[in-house]
């Protein structure tokens, strides 16, 4: 049973195509991966999905519901956590917790206040001013409103930037304890790291669904040849590979190179010529996630230039 079930989605503004054609699911109690450049649509496609916006063209339902004629009980059922911090911030946690609270019309809107805290473990600061926390206590103050309501489906906007690694690592735990519980989740990330957290990762560039899948089969599918480049000159080395044939990336990674490319061949055969001229040892090494994700933004077309 799959919790979103998109096809063929397009969301115009003006003339310009934000959401253009992208079909996707994402089965029931699975946390999936939301990739992509800044201003790619990840996040109009997730206003799309959680019945904010009305597509120009496409159909779907999240939750049994139809995206277009049921936006209403979407609502309900979903928790979206956007990218910025949108809470008071004159207010106590307590005190915005009990306002979404009444949003939802929760009842006994006291008891559910403090089970929410407690569950996030917010219940000693609940005095505090929301403005006056940190970024991972902002993010749980988020969380902790968007999860109040015990939605079925969470839609999570690039949730955790701005976070420290401990507190991201804290969010990512809680998420997956959801999960296990039955909760769906779909997250929009920049973090390589939170990616390959998730079951399944789906990539979008400017507006195009370009993979879907576990990420080894999204690494795979991209067909790419990496190998390191260590010892030596280095630096000589990376000039002398940038632009050769069969070299797409070039990328230093402390003392030594990531070399990519699509062309094997011609990429061993760059790889062996600038070993021989700069003195560099190569080895083929395993292609990464990152790689795939930058290969993928080097062949996309910004469709608002």
């Amino acid at each position: 049973m799959n919790a979103i079930e998109v096809s063929g989605l397009v969301k115009r503004f003006g003339d310009k195509t934000v959401v253009d054609h992208v079909s996707m699911q994402v089965a029931e109690g699975e946390i999936s991966g939301f990739l992509g450049p800044n201003g790619s649509g990840k996040t109009t496609t997730i206003r799309v999905m959680c019945g904010l916006l009305t597509p120009d063209e496409g159909e779907g339902r999240v939750l049994g519901h139809d995206i277009r004629t049921d936006g209403v009980r979407i609502k309900r059922e979903v928790g979206y956590m956007t990218q910025k911090f949108s809470f008071y911030e004159d207010l106590s946690i307590e005190e915005n917790l009990t306002f979404v609270a009444r949003l939802y019309g929760l009842h006994p809107v006291s008891a559910v206040v403090r089970d929410t805290l407690e569950d996030l473990g917010l219940f000693s600061r609940r005095h505090q001013l929301a403005g006056t926390l940190s970024g991972g206590w902002k993010q749980r103050l988020a969380l902790a409103a968007c999860i109040m309501h015990k939605p079925k489906l969470l839609l999570l906007d690039e949730p955790t930037a701005g976070v420290d690694p401990k507190a991201r690592r804290e969010f990512w735990d809680e998420i997956h304890l959801r999960a296990r519980s039955g909760l769906t989740v779909l997250v929009s990330t920049h973090y390589m790291d939170e990616a390959e957290r998730c079951h399944r990762i789906h990539y979008i560039s400017y507006g195009k669904l370009l993979a879907s899948g576990t990420v080894p089969d999204v690494i795979r599918d991209a067909a790419l040849t990496t190998y390191i480049v260590d010892g030596g000159d280095i630096t000589e080395a990376a000039r002398r590979l940038r632009g050769m044939e069969g070299v797409d990336q070039v990328a230093p990674f402390g003392l030594s190179l990531h070399v990519v490319g699509r062309n094997q061949a011609a990429l061993k055969a760059a790889v062996a010529k600038v070993a021989r001229e700069t003195g560099v040892s190569t080895r083929e090494g395993s292609t990464s996630l990152e790689d795939v994700f930058i290969q993928f933004m080097s062949q996309s077309k910004d469709n608002m230039a």
